[in-house]
Order: structure tokens, then sequence, then C-alpha cells
């Protein structure tokens, strides 16, 4: 009678090792450090340059001509003062000033034509973030320009609804309370304005779970970025005017953009390293 020999448990696989967060940040490094993503970042960073005023001018129009609130109008500038210290948030909210009140009511076609400007920061951005997903194809121009159209009217309607919040919070009468509502509302619907360009601008199918956790983390460190630039900028400040002179408060712009696409573009990169969804 033959004896039964007790099955044998197959070996087990070995578990991969662990990660480190260093070992999680490095090919981000790696990425920082190719041509490509500077050249990438430059482009974001001189639209940002072309459309960051033009941006600003129809949330104006629109908050003094068509809702005629003009505690949304404070609330714009008290936000350009949270994010430009100094004479380069005084020189911004005086000419911006000037430029609303010098062009009257709103005018259908030249709103039209401001936002056409303000929505090219989407041209290289899609193209940096296709790249990153590893898509051979972008879209064309017309494609591009129509997606970009509903990024900037979403973006738009969320810094309006920030603005309208932090309003409120105003009309309180409460000085101590409007950078808080400005703060606690304008952080939120800035991670869900980076999940949106995340999720929807690459030329492919994103998982929307994918990138909702680099959202959040890349929202918050912009939000960390804009305070080095308010600690930074008494020494940047005469840096830049001893190279640059009159130029400097463009160079400024163009500086902290492009700081703030590389991080967004890292965010990118983290979220599509693993291809498989």
């Amino acid at each position: 009678m033959s004896s039964i020999l007790p099955a044998q448990d197959a070996p087990k696989a070995p578990s991969p090792p662990r990660l480190g967060l260093m070992d999680h940040c490095r090919p981000t490094l790696r990425y920082w450090f190719e041509t490509e993503v500077h050249v990438y970042a430059l482009s974001i960073a001189a639209s940002v340059l072309l459309s960051f005023f033009p941006f600003l001018i129809v949330m104006v129009s629109l908050c003094r001509y068509v809702f005629h609130w003009d505690a949304a109008v404070d609330v714009i500038e008290l936000a350009l003062t949270d994010f430009f210290p100094g004479e380069l948030g005084v020189f911004i909210r005086r000419n911006l000033e000037a430029t609303v009140e010098s062009r009257g009511a709103v005018q259908i076609t030249s709103m039209f034509l401001l936002l056409f400007t303000a929505n090219g920061v989407f041209i290289p951005l899609e193209v940096a973030l296709n790249r990153t997903w590893g898509v051979t194809v972008n879209r064309s121009y017309v494609k591009n320009q129509i997606i970009s159209l509903g990024l900037i009217f979403t973006c738009g309607g969320l810094a309006l609804i920030s603005f309208t919040l932090t309003a409120l919070g105003i009309q309180m009468e409460q000085a101590w309370l409007n950078i808080t509502f400005l703060k606690a509302a304008g952080v939120p619907l800035s991670i869900l304005a980076l999940f949106l360009i995340y999720w929807l601008l690459p030329n492919r199918k994103i998982p929307a779970r994918r990138v909702l956790p680099i959202a959040i983390f890349v929202g918050l460190a912009l939000e960390g970025l804009k305070y080095i630039n308010l600690i930074a900028w008494p020494l940047l400040k005469s840096k830049l005017q001893n190279e640059y002179g009159p130029f400097y408060i463009s160079v400024t712009i163009v500086l902290w953009s492009f700081a703030a696409a590389m991080i967004v573009l890292a965010g990118a990169e983290w979220s599509s390293r693993s291809r498989n969804p």
C-alpha cells in the first residue's frame, strides 16, 4: 500500500522591497533635469506672462460690469496682494484698474478675444502632459482651443466662486477674516482646477483616481511656493532690479511661473509613472 505524502506548500514569492521616499522622488528629479521639461516649463511661463493680465481683465470686468459686485473686485485686489508682495502687487493692481476703467462696459467681442489670448497657456501644457503620459499624437490646434476654452471657462468660474465666497467674508466687515476666507475657498478650488487639467487636457483617457491625489499635493505645493515668494521677494527684487531695470516685474512673473510649471509637470510625471490604470 503506497503511502500518501503530504502536499508541500508552494514557495512564496518574495515580496518586493519597500521603496523609501528618495526612491519615489529620484525619477522625478531625473525628469526635472531633462532638457525638454525645461523647454515646456519656459513655454508655459511665457504663456502665463501673456495670459495673466487678460485673464484678470476678464475677471474684473465681469464682476464690475456684469454682476455689479464691487466687493468681488476688492477680493481680486486682495488676492493680488496675497500673491504679489510690495511694489509688484501695487503695480499690477494700479494698471489693472486703469485698463478696466478705460475699457468701460463689457463688449462680447473684446471679451472673447481676451479669453482666446488667456487660454494660450494650455497649448504647451497639453504637449508636456502628452509627453509625460506617453502620448505621441497631440490634438489639432482647433481641438486644443476647444478644450482650452472649456478649461478656462471652468477655471474662471471656479475663480469667481472663490471671489464670491471671499466677498461674503468682506461684507461681514471682519478684516481678519478676509484672507482666511480667500485661502479657505481658494485652495480647494485650485486643487479642483488642477485635477481637471490633469484629467482632461492629455490626449488620452486618464483615470481620475490616479490624478486626484497628485492634484491635492500639487495644489498644496503651489500654496507653499507662494509663501516662498513672499519671503524671498525683498532679496529677489533688488537682484532683478539691478539686472533687468524696469522689466523686473515681467521677469518676476516668468520666474515664478516657471517654478510653478515645474511643480505641475512633476506632479504629472509622478501620476503617470505606473502606466497601468
